[in-house]
């Protein structure tokens, strides 16, 4: 399960020619293996998104990054955070993450949401509908999924998709874990307690409470056991070796990444005293880990490692 997981969310790097771009992003993978993640996560979108750059900036599709980046790591965990359910229909996403965890040794992951952003949708012709027919499309998805990954032939006559007897071959090689992203009280939640193992919270921290909460209320009415479902915080941190170097290549990122200037205050920025002071006081909120990004600097040698080496000892 994920209790530390490093996710990848760009793919714009200051002086790394295109020849050397997927290499740069092996070494994070690498590092984080190395230094205590036990999971790498990369984003599934097509575009970058309005926080982290400009539409046409650099994004690789996840799941063949994914596999690719199985050929590098030996132990991590691998998994998008998280997949657009929109994107695929079911029966493929129930194959590409089956193919996955066959080429990783046994490491993949399902991060699965219902799919937000506008912009890509139509651009590239994604059918996006309402905020409700997103959630409908995905309760019937997870039960498709989760049944072909879960070795059985599943059936579904639907309102947005029909399955005969779908086979899955050859199967997983062990349970693959299901993360549903998201803070959504009433929907997301919901679907977390009556069918995932995980949870990625996206929410402020003073709301962290009521998430729990609102978990566990869903967990009672369905007959869940709360304490089998991983609750992590999705976050983003600036690690350096002094407080000066990461405040500087936090400023550098924000000078040439301008759209991200919103994410100032929610990024933790600092030397790893100052890091893991701020990451203790959001684990003694009552979740289980963390899930971190590093946009402005995890291209620079090094600074993946310090993150894991950080906060790893945090985790336990």
């Amino acid at each position: 399960m994920t209790r530390l997981g490093y996710q990848i969310p760009n793919f714009t790097y200051p002086d790394v020619a295109a020849d050397q771009l997927f290499p740069t992003v092996v070494a994070q993978a690498v590092e984080a293996e190395r230094s205590g993640f036990d999971t790498v996560l990369v984003m599934d979108h097509f575009y970058q998104l309005p926080i982290l750059g400009s539409p046409d900036e650099a994004m690789f599709e996840c799941y063949t990054l994914l596999s690719a980046l199985a050929q590098h790591t030996t132990e991590v965990r691998l998994s998008a955070l998280v997949t657009g359910n929109t994107y695929r229909h079911p029966t493929l996403l129930a194959k590409t993450v089956t193919a996955l965890d066959v080429v990783s040794g046994g490491r993949g992951q399902l991060g699965i949401g219902a799919g937000w952003f506008e912009l890509e949708h139509d651009s590239l012709g994604y059918e996006f509908g309402t905020f409700t027919d997103r959630f409908e499309k995905l309760e019937e998805s997870l039960q498709i999924v989760l049944g072909m990954l879960n070795r059985s032939t599943p059936s579904l006559d639907g309102k947005w998709y029909q399955v005969d007897e779908a086979m899955n071959v050859p199967a997983p090689l062990s349970k693959i874990p299901v993360m549903i992203g998201g803070g959504g009280e009433r929907k997301t939640l919901r679907m977390v307690a009556q069918y995932a193992d995980e949870s990625n919270l996206i929410c402020a921290v003073g709301d962290i409470g009521r998430k729990l909460d609102a978990l566990a209320g869903h967990c009672e009415r369905l007959g869940r056991n709360r304490s089998e479902i991983t609750v992590s915080l999705q976050t983003s941190a600036c690690i350096a070796p002094t407080h000066d170097e990461a405040v500087a290549e936090f400023e550098a990122y924000l000078a040439r990444n301008p759209a991200a200037e919103v994410r100032r205050e929610s990024t933790i920025v600092g030397d790893s005293d100052e890091v893991a002071a701020r990451f203790g006081e959001l684990l003694a909120t009552g979740i289980d880990g963390v899930t971190v990004n590093a946009p402005a600097n995890g291209h620079v040698p090094g600074r993946v490692s310090l993150l894991g080496q950080t906060l790893a000892p945090l985790i336990g």
